[in-house]
């Protein structure tokens, strides 16, 4: 589909936001704002603030994490239709909303973004809340991952068996400060919804664990006599622990990016993903994570892999939704 050059008509922009906006967000909250510069084919990614998580996410660490998911969807489907997406994080410091900017040059010069097996897979990938098999990734799959991350400035570190164990612990006590949290628990149950285009679907939330061995986010709220019973998780739960060397606000939309590319290459590998991100909603907790052994990097994420069930999509907004005012 990629051609010398091309004009960004509504199909194609709609195309590019459609890509953007399928990417993974806390409590699929879907945080973020496109404007069109139609003058010189720049699209502005702006966060979203009346979406933000405030209790859990007072500085807007997982708002601009979920942000740069976004922008990776979108720097894959512009490569896709023929662009060479070129990317500014943070162009301008007197405009705090402005995350980043993607100007459609063109035509791409390689293929760095996956082509078409990760564009395929922006629209298959969602998070599943299911037990998986016990099952193990191979090598070259987990591989495959590492190099993922690092393709996009990030680590991607798989634990052994006792550190795993240590961080769903932390994990475990996220949950339980955060079911003990009055403004916590009431902020993520009112992302549950019935009918709407963000949020999370009652059905879409999945089971608890039986058998104790992950702790999954125990909303209480509307919708949950629905909700399916106690099942038996995996044992041995595959974890990748995502890091960057820093932490500021490019970092976060760095990890965000490393985080959707490690997303869709599981997913055209025919692997399922869920995010564990309730130790990290805590200072302490979230310095915790961190393994001494690989140097003081920042944990930005905890990705649960292996092989399983699809579970139930979440909504999306539609690009008219999310692009403001149209090209100008």
């Amino acid at each position: 589909m990629k051609t010398k050059d091309r004009t960004l008509d509504a199909a194609a922009l709609e195309k590019l936001i459609s890509a953007a906006v399928a990417a993974p967000s806390m409590h699929n909250t879907q945080p973020w704002r496109y404007r069109l510069d139609s003058g010189t084919r720049t699209l502005e990614l702006h966060a979203a603030t009346e979406r933000a998580v405030r209790h859990a996410d007072p500085n807007g660490r997982a708002l601009r994490i979920s942000a740069g998911a976004s922008l990776f969807n979108l720097r894959v489907a512009a490569d896709h239709l023929g662009w060479e997406p070129v990317v500014r994080l943070l162009p301008d410091p007197g405009e705090p909303t402005l995350l980043a900017t993607v100007r459609l040059a063109g035509p791409p010069r390689a293929d760095t973004h996956g082509g078409r097996d990760l564009y395929e897979a922006i629209w298959r990938r969602h998070s599943s809340r299911f037990p998986f098999s016990d099952r193990r990734l191979p090598a070259e799959v987990v591989n495959q991952l590492i190099e993922a991350a690092r393709a996009e400035g990030a680590c991607a570190h798989f634990p052994g068996t006792d550190e795993t164990c240590r961080l769903l612990e932390l994990t475990a006590e996220g949950e339980r400060r955060n079911l003990a949290d009055s403004e916590r628990r009431g902020e993520s149950d009112s992302w549950v919804r019935e009918r709407a285009d963000t949020g999370i679907p009652p059905g879409a939330v999945g089971p608890l664990d039986a058998g104790a061995h992950l702790p999954m986010r125990s909303f209480t709220e509307p919708g949950f006599p629905r909700r399916p019973p106690p099942a038996v998780f995996e044992p041995r739960p595959l974890i990748a622990v995502l890091t960057t060397a820093f932490d500021g606000p490019g970092d976060w939309l760095r990890s965000g990016q490393a985080l959707q590319r490690i997303l869709l290459v599981a997913t055209a590998n025919g692997v399922r993903a869920s995010l564990l991100h309730q130790a990290l909603e805590w200072p302490d907790l979230r310095w915790a994570l961190r393994d001494t052994h690989d140097g003081p990097e920042h944990a930005q994420m905890l990705i649960r892999l292996g092989y399983g069930p699809s579970g139930p999509t979440t909504p999306r907004r539609s690009p008219q939704e999310v692009l403001d005012d149209g090209p100008r």
